[in-house]
């Protein structure tokens, strides 16, 4: 059966792995000023941070209408038995949503929620594309990545709130004592949402290895076969932080590291840094 897999432009895999395993991207738009452009395609994490270090407020991000996925889906649901299309979670935006609407006008194209962002997505991304190549049934894999998306854990420390702040997201008051006090959040996707679970204090690698410590150390629950590694624009220290904390708790047999992409990095700002992996069943 060939198959083809697609994704909302949020699952930020890294533009090798979207080669090597043939996975095509819906790009987001992403609201900046007076202009709208595609995210990972006119624009990117560094020009956010350029846009709001020189006193712009941080982008918005909107859906890609159900015409746009139309347009997206016609090409691959001609070419191939099947289309397996994984969406940013539904309760984060309405990509889901359309990507549905449009799928109603192909007998071969499935929508997936993912109930995550970032690589917490791109992981059953790439997991399909894998179960795909192995020759598993579109009907098999849908199944699969409905079971697997329960069972992704994402989670990040910000190195600041600033970019939070400006987007609304926390107030200004709030950032501006968090970075006083050197407290850097840790965030996580909860049932599909994005919360604050932690709140660690001091310089960002020191902060980055107790949380490493807390969210790995004594777990017998995790799939060891593959972590992401996510970041934008790490700080120095965190990612030799964040290696060393899975040498020694995780003992993942595939480390993939990959960069937080416009959306969430537009939110989170620069020295965010992060894993994700699985649940066993």
């Amino acid at each position: 059966m060939n198959i083809k897999i697609t994704a909302d432009s949020t699952c930020d895999l890294s533009e090798e792995l979207l080669r090597q395993w043939n996975i095509s991207l819906m790009p987001i738009h992403i609201l900046m000023g007076d202009d709208t452009y595609l995210d990972g395609v006119t624009i990117h994490p560094a020009d956010v941070f350029a846009h709001v270090d020189a006193g712009g407020q941080t982008p918005k991000s909107a859906a890609a209408n159900p015409v746009e996925y139309i347009d997206f889906f016609e090409p691959f649901a001609k070419e191939y038995d099947a289309v397996i299309h994984i969406s940013v979670s539904a309760k984060l935006s309405s990509c889901y949503q359309n990507a549905c609407l449009a799928a109603q006008e192909y007998a071969n194209v499935s929508v997936i929620d993912s109930e995550n962002i970032c690589t917490g997505q791109g992981y059953l991304v790439l997991r399909a594309a894998k179960w795909a190549a192995d020759g598993l049934t579109a009907r098999n894999i849908c199944m699969r990545l409905q079971s697997l998306a329960n069972r992704v854990e994402l989670s990040f420390v910000l190195n600041q709130l600033n970019y939070m702040a400006k987007s609304g997201r926390c107030s200004g008051v709030l950032a501006f004592g968090a970075n006083i006090l050197g407290i850097k959040p840790s965030l996580a996707i909860i049932d599909g949402e994005l919360k604050v679970v932690r709140k660690y204090r001091g310089s960002l690698p020191i902060c980055v290895g107790k949380y490493i410590t807390d969210l790995l150390d004594g777990r017998d629950d995790i799939d060891n076969s593959m972590v992401f590694i996510s970041s934008c624009q790490p700080k120095p220290g965190c990612m030799e932080a964040i290696k060393a904390g899975l040498r020694k708790y995780g003992k993942f047999e595939n480390i993939i590291e990959t960069g937080i992409g416009t959306t969430i990095g537009g939110y989170s700002g620069p020295g965010t840094i992060g894993i994700v992996f699985a649940k066993k069943v």
